[in-house]
Parts: C-alpha cells; sequence; structure tokens
C-alpha cells in the first residue's frame, strides 16, 4: 500500500488556481514553439502598408533616387510567425504535489535553479492539453521579481512595417473623409 501512495504522490499534476508556491524540482529541456499569425490580421496591415509603399515608389520613381529601399519578408515569413522558446518547469508544493507548468520566452541562465522557493503567477493556455504558463516569477530564495517575455506578432512584422500600415490607414481614412465631405 505504501507503494501505490508513492506512485500517486510522484505523478505530475496541472495546477488549477492561480497562483502556485512551491520548490523548484527540475527546468526540463527547452523546445521552439511558434506564435500563429492570424490571416485577417496579417492581411489588414499588408494592405494598409501596401498604400503607402506604392506611394512611396511613386515619389522615388518621380525623383528617379534609385535603389530597392531595402529587402522587404514576403508574405510565407510574415505568416510563419516568430518562434520563443517553451521550458517545461516541475515546481512542488507544500503538499508535495508535484506540478507541471510551461515558462515561455527566456530568462537569465542564474534566476532559477532546482530547490529555489518560488511563487509562481499563471495563466492558461488557449490550448486545454498544455500545462499553464508563468506570466510572473518571485523567486523567494534570491529575491528576485523575473517576468519571462515572448516573441508577439506585433514585434514579428517589426516597427517599419507597422508605421508604414498605420500610416497608409491614415492616408486612406483621410481619402474617405475627405470624399464624404465633397461628395
Amino acid at each position: 500500500m505504501v507503494a501505490m501512495n508513492s506512485d500517486l504522490r510522484l505523478r505530475v499534476v496541472r495546477p488549477t488556481q492561480r497562483i502556485l508556491t512551491g520548490r523548484v524540482v527540475r527546468l526540463l529541456e527547452g523546445y521552439p514553439r511558434e506564435v500563429r499569425v492570424g490571416q485577417p490580421v496579417l492581411v489588414a496591415v499588408l494592405t494598409a502598408a501596401s498604400v503607402v509603399g506604392l506611394l512611396m515608389l511613386l515619389v522615388r520613381s518621380l525623383l528617379s533616387t534609385g535603389g530597392d529601399g531595402g529587402a522587404r519578408r514576403g508574405w510565407k515569413d510574415l505568416k510563419k510567425g516568430p518562434e520563443f522558446l517553451v521550458t517545461p518547469l516541475r515546481v512542488r508544493d507544500a503538499a508535495g504535489l508535484l506540478y507541471e507548468v510551461e515558462l515561455h520566452g527566456h530568462l537569465p541562465q542564474s534566476a532559477l535553479h532546482p530547490a529555489d522557493h518560488v511563487q509562481l503567477t499563471l495563466r492558461r493556455q488557449p490550448d486545454p492539453d498544455l500545462p499553464p504558463r508563468v506570466e510572473r516569477i518571485v523567486n523567494v530564495t534570491t529575491g528576485q521579481l523575473l517576468t519571462p517575455r515572448t516573441a508577439t506578432v506585433w514585434s514579428h512584422l517589426g516597427p517599419p512595417l507597422l508605421i508604414q500600415a498605420l500610416l497608409g490607414a491614415l492616408l486612406l481614412a483621410g481619402v474617405a473623409a475627405c470624399s464624404v465631405v465633397t461628395g
């Protein structure tokens, strides 16, 4: 009967609470996961950006300055999405239960060690088959507050493309407003 009890205590469970306090048991080997880029978002951004791109192409051809304007990423590259590091993390609470959570993004190598006492703030993931992900870590042992950062769709698209899309959207809105006022 003791063997059965010890087997049950070694089982990994998924936490249901928002805050989990315990000791780090193990950081498993990390692997990459891709952020999905929604096609409607990508189409809207690229459409708005192409308005300014066409305007810039027209100005460049009138001024005949030459140059290609820099390399542009294609639809396939933008649709693929950024990758981020996923590190499975095992934590044991005061009752002896072993929990599995996921750490998304990078942390300094010295931030977490086995046996560190931590308080984790968790968030459920859209896929119910995945363990919750860590939003914030308070390493009670070292006194550090850690927030893992991952790539987002917006960081993947990049500031130049987003600024160009914003300018294109403003230009389209201005043209639409002028046509409403004058028409």
